[in-house]
């Protein structure tokens, strides 16, 4: 099993920067499409029901599938042994990151779910919360490239 994970590695690894790429960019424009939602006028219907559908479709075909194999190619890619010391920082720092994303993903599940119910915030709270990934992106990034 171990030859096995040695071999696939590059493989996943590609495959995990890849989700993750999938992933961000679901969970950075999320957010943006909640801004323009909320600040849409009520009396309006065809232009609600358009973020209805495009929030619907980024959030089951791309952000959650992105996600699950953002975990799983991770998981794997930290299975293999040699390739993380637990004894450093950055890899809790990652995986708090990850962890972070994970929820910020849940709430925007759960907001999409208060927008169709004609729920909605004011656009100045999407917008401070749209800059919650790059938060944790950057930390995320600088403990996986500066292994500190």
């Amino acid at each position: 099993m171990l030859d096995l994970l040695v071999l696939i590695y590059p493989y996943v690894k590609a495959f995990h920067v890849m989700s993750v790429i999938a992933w961000m960019a679901a969970l950075f424009y999320l957010p943006r499409l909640f801004v323009y939602h909320s600040e849409r006028n009520a009396g309006q219907a065809e232009p609600v029901a358009s973020f209805l559908i495009m929030e619907d479709k980024l959030m089951r075909l791309i952000m959650r599938p992105a996600m699950i194999a953002t975990w799983l190619s991770g998981l794997t890619l930290v299975s293999v042994p040699g390739i993380v010391g637990w004894d450093f920082t950055w890899p809790w720092v990652k995986a708090a990151g990850v962890l972070g994303m994970t929820v910020f993903h849940v709430w925007c599940v759960r907001e999409t779910r208060r927008l169709t119910a004609g729920e909605a915030k004011k656009g100045r709270h999407y917008r401070m919360m749209n800059e919650v990934p790059t938060l944790l992106m950057v930390a995320i990034v600088s403990a996986v490239i500066i292994k500190f």
